[in-house]
């Protein structure tokens, strides 16, 4: 019998070194632009009640509809991987009551949706997200585009294109969706199979297909604002408005809708030519739902992360090796600098300097070859000469010099300012 294999599910890959070294990067600088703009981080469960999805997403979505991973727990419940953050966020802030009225947020984490892997396309996924919870109001919209443009650019991101467009104000809705269907009646027939049965389950989202013949139908389309009142109209002029005293360039697009029905007024979609065809980077909109009868409205965003990096590399902006450099390897010549050795190496790293050293009991040759592996910017060599002496052998990789130092020498070319009396701390006087 052939040997179970043991790899990753596919569409779902392992994240490490040298990586993952990349993914701290841009993690570390979205939590540093999020401070800037007062968000909080929140970290929901990865699995929660599927009602959670089904009551905030629509039944009619695609994400409900034929992405979602659902599991019947123990007792019979029926449970979902989040395919996306923002309904988790909701419903963490509907029990917060009016603490949660004014709430900014941010997560980072996973999604997972179970869809055929394809270029851009994974099963489990990585979102950077932001929700400010709060009435429509057009300021807060732009001031949410604006938050995610700063992180795009802060990541290097370049030529990214900001789409934006309204789905409407609450009474638009229905006006919108007869109107629609009036006007694809004649070539309902066709639209694709999926269209056919959003025809009358949701029309909206046949403006969002991908399909060649369902595209053709909807670019013959008005569009969706002409069915519209004056101020959803007038409301998304305004955010185009706010966007250019900040100077940021958006393109209003209205054939846009965004695929959630949660969705009301601004939605937008950010794109960038380097990921191909599948081209959206990140997007996001105004939103409002219901939450276990308590109403929750705010605007947020989503970027993913898998295509930041991919769009990173387009650009040629991810470098060779972006492994970290350790500071120091401790080269031991004897079982008595092994030991003093040891003690050096955690003193080091108290202080914030990266060490490492050989704790098998290798030759001074085979601790060399593991120093230069490592790329250490240092090495640190140390026998019974040198415990006899009080000094160390320094050698600096880069320089491609030597010195022997005492303590007080060594800790001045490894700490920034006085040793203060490292030596006695190090177990060396």
């Amino acid at each position: 019998m052939a040997e179970e294999s043991l790899q990753p599910i596919r569409g779902m890959s392992d994240l490490a070194a040298p990586e993952i070294c990349l993914w701290h990067a841009l993690e570390q600088t979205a939590r540093d632009i999020m401070s800037a703009y007062a968000f909080q981080e929140v970290r929901t469960p990865l699995v929660e009640q599927t009602a959670v999805f089904t009551r905030s997403l629509g039944d009619t979505t695609d994400i409900v509809q034929k992405e979602m991973y659902r599991v019947l727990d123990r007792g019979g419940r029926e449970l979902t991987l989040r395919p996306e953050g923002t309904a988790g966020v909701m419903r963490h802030v509907s029990g917060l009551g009016q603490d949660g009225a004014d709430a900014r947020l941010y997560y980072l984490g996973p999604m997972f949706r179970a869809e055929r892997p394809a270029a851009g396309r994974r099963r489990q996924f990585h979102q950077l997200g932001a929700e400010a919870i709060g009435p429509a109001t057009a300021m807060a919209d732009a001031e949410m585009i604006a938050l995610q443009a700063h992180v795009l650019e802060a990541w290097g991101i370049k030529d990214f294109v900001v789409h934006l467009n309204t789905r409407g104000a609450p009474d638009d809705f229905s006006r919108v969706t007869e109107a629609l269907r009036a006007a694809l009646a004649g070539q309902r027939h066709t639209l694709c199979a999926d269209c056919q049965r959003r025809y009358n389950e949701n029309p909206l989202r046949i403006l969002d297909c991908k399909v060649e013949q369902c595209a053709e139908q909807v670019a013959a389309l008005p569009p969706i604002t002409e069915w519209m009142g004056a101020p959803a109209n007038a409301y998304v002029d305004e955010v185009l408005a706010w966007l250019e005293r900040l100077n940021i360039p958006a393109v209003k697009n209205p054939r846009l809708v965004r695929g959630l029905d949660y969705y009301q007024h601004t939605v937008w979609e950010v794109t960038h030519s380097g990921l191909g065809a599948q081209d959206a980077l990140s997007g996001g909109g105004r939103y409002a739902l219901n939450m276990a009868g308590r109403p929750v409205e705010g605007v947020g965003f989503a970027i993913g992360l898998e295509r930041v990096i991919a769009v990173l590399k387009a650009q040629g902006l991810v470098p060779e090796s972006m492994m970290p450099r350790p500071d120091v390897f401790v080269v031991s010549h004897g079982d008595r600098a092994a030991e003093e050795n040891l003690v050096l190496m955690q003193s080091l790293r108290l202080r914030g300097i990266a060490a490492l050293m050989d704790v098998r009991g290798r030759s001074v040759k085979a601790q060399m070859r593991a120093a230069n592996r490592s790329r250490s910017r240092f090495v640190i060599i140390r026998g019974d000469t040198e415990l006899a002496a009080g000094t160390f052998q320094f050698k600096d990789m880069d320089a491609g010099s030597q010195a022997e130092l005492d303590m007080p020498a060594l800790m001045n070319r490894l700490l920034p300012g006085p040793a203060h009396a490292v030596a006695n701390q190090a177990g060396d006087e």
